[in-house]
């Protein structure tokens, strides 16, 4: 899965890089300078950072939206394997691409290129590399969970601003269960008409008499068939995308 999203991630940076300039032969070269501990401090930070790059894909983008509510989906159905966990992923992580692309554009044209391009140091280029996501997150994060945060780090005395803007430790955390309870709540809505199908049919059976007959094989086919007449997943992957800012 890894080199699945560092492949991707070069396909999708290929035609920038093209138009950008060769990046800097020193920045895994042992200096000559004497500089061996700022070396290494480097490449330490580099391979952490590479190491960490699916969980922060995880915490400041749209994905957990997306494979919460496909997972809830298919148990709602009754489906313990199709579609796949492969399948699911896969499809949460590009639908996560398409919705942030607008993000990752900001971050690449106000951080990564004027960084290749030696206008900026590393420190701005983190910054800047960061605020879009920052937008993306204060957007799509309840003020409620906001507030929990923010009370907790109080609490312990802790500052929650920097230069009059939230901090990314209490940030990204309120961002992360305001993404899992509109998971859930999609959820229930998905959920909820399989429910009243399993119900119609286990009434059904209870009333022919066929209590040996489990009701969730006969409730399987119908679910099955009411999701795809209804074009579920048109409906579905729409209204996950629309429900982002």
């Amino acid at each position: 899965m890894i080199r699945f999203l560092l492949l991707f991630a070069a396909m999708m940076a290929a035609p920038e890089l093209a138009h950008a300039q060769q990046l800097p032969t020193n920045l895994l070269n042992l200096p000559v300078d004497g500089s061996v501990a700022a070396w290494i401090i480097r490449t330490f930070g580099l391979l952490t950072v590479l190491s960490v790059a699916p969980g922060i894909l995880i915490m400041v983008t749209s994905f957990p939206r997306f494979i919460i509510a496909f997972s809830i989906l298919r148990s709602g159905m009754g489906l313990s394997s199709t579609p796949s966990n492969m399948i699911l992923l896969s499809l949460a992580l590009f639908m996560t691409f398409y919705v942030m692309q607008p993000t990752f554009d900001q971050a690449w044209q106000t951080g990564v290129q004027p960084l290749l391009s030696n206008q900026i140091d590393e420190q701005q280029a983190v910054a800047h590399i960061a605020e879009p996501f920052r937008t993306f997150m204060v957007s799509n994060t309840r003020d409620k969970d906001l507030a929990l945060f923010v009370d907790l780090a109080r609490e312990r005395g802790q500052s929650v601003q920097t230069e009059e803007k939230i901090d990314y430790r209490v940030l990204i955390p309120a961002f992360m269960i305001s993404e899992i309870r509109r998971g859930f709540e999609i959820g229930f809505l998905i959920v909820l008409p399989f429910l009243v199908i399993d119900l119609i049919v286990a009434t059904i059976t209870m009333a022919m008499g066929m209590m040996m007959l489990p009701p969730t094989s006969i409730s399987l086919p119908f679910k099955i068939l009411f999701f795809v007449l209804i074009d579920g997943w048109n409906l579905l992957v729409g209204s996950l995308v629309r429900s982002f800012h």
